[in-house]
């Protein structure tokens, strides 16, 4: 059993030593703790299992070339430790942000990851809606999740990722 929250000041070790050990390398860790100081807004939670945070997933801001005022979110990274996958905890962080993106006022957002997992909350092709990553990546990897029907319907564009992501 396990609880979805918000991240508190206390849970920034736990999440940093969280994404070390989900990720072969401590890029992650590092990339958290800059989107945590530089990008505003953030949605950062944790899955707490027995007091312990065992899961954690980040929504940073985004730009669309073509509508760069639209609230885009991108989700990454999003990590569960190792004994702990395969429980439903991801799925579990992945639908908790985005109702909490929603709620934020956010119209969309945008993720790089497996394609075979993702579209089980929604996300398809971006490129369906004429999106495209900065980054070169294939395309089934590239999803977006419109959270406002239409949004992305005539605003094709490229995708950039916080300076951030960059740097790490």
């Amino acid at each position: 059993m396990h609880i979805i929250r918000p991240e508190s000041p206390d849970d920034v070790r736990a999440i940093r030593d969280l994404n070390r050990r989900a990720f072969e390398t401590g890029l992650e860790a590092t990339l958290v703790d800059a989107l945590r100081e530089q990008a505003d807004p953030i949605v950062s939670l944790v899955a707490v299992s027995d007091n312990v945070v065992v899961g954690h997933i980040l929504f940073s801001p985004v730009t669309l070339s073509s509508q760069p005022a639209l609230p885009i979110m991108g989700l990454a990274p999003m990590a569960v430790v190792p004994e702990r996958q395969r429980q439903g905890i991801g799925a579990d962080l992945v639908r908790a942000g985005i109702d909490h993106c929603r709620t934020a006022g956010c119209v969309a957002v945008v993720v790089l990851g497996h394609a075979a997992y993702y579209p089980r909350f929604g996300f398809s092709p971006a490129s369906r809606f004429g999106l495209v990553s900065e980054y070169d990546v294939p395309d089934d990897v590239f999803m977006a999740l419109e959270l406002a029907s239409g949004v992305l319907r005539g605003n094709a564009g490229t995708i950039r990722y916080h300076p951030a992501f960059a740097a790490a």
